[in-house]
């Protein structure tokens, strides 16, 4: 059975402005699924050798281990949320 407040209590939320200076280094999260919510602007999501273009309120979704990044020609202003990975074992 799940624990919905462990669940609950893990998932990290974030608000972030992508701008054409700003470098995010390619990295992933091990243990974490993550999606960007595009709030305003446009952008591309990178999983690995992958590009995908996101827009406003399109979401942009990184299967946990799964090396990723963001990037933009102008301004992109994007909602994050870190969902802990449920595996079955």
């Amino acid at each position: 059975m799940l624990d919905i407040d462990k669940i609950k209590a893990s998932i990290v939320t974030s608000v972030y402005h992508v701008t054409p200076d700003k470098k995010i280094a390619l990295h992933n999260h091990l243990h974490h699924d993550e999606l960007f919510y595009c709030l305003k602007g446009e952008g591309i999501g990178i999983l690995e050798n992958e590009e995908t273009e996101i827009s406003e309120g399109e979401v942009f979704v990184v299967p946990a281990g799964t090396m990723h990044t963001l990037r933009t020609n102008g301004h992109f202003w994007v909602s994050s949320f870190l969902i802990p990975a449920i595996t079955d074992k």
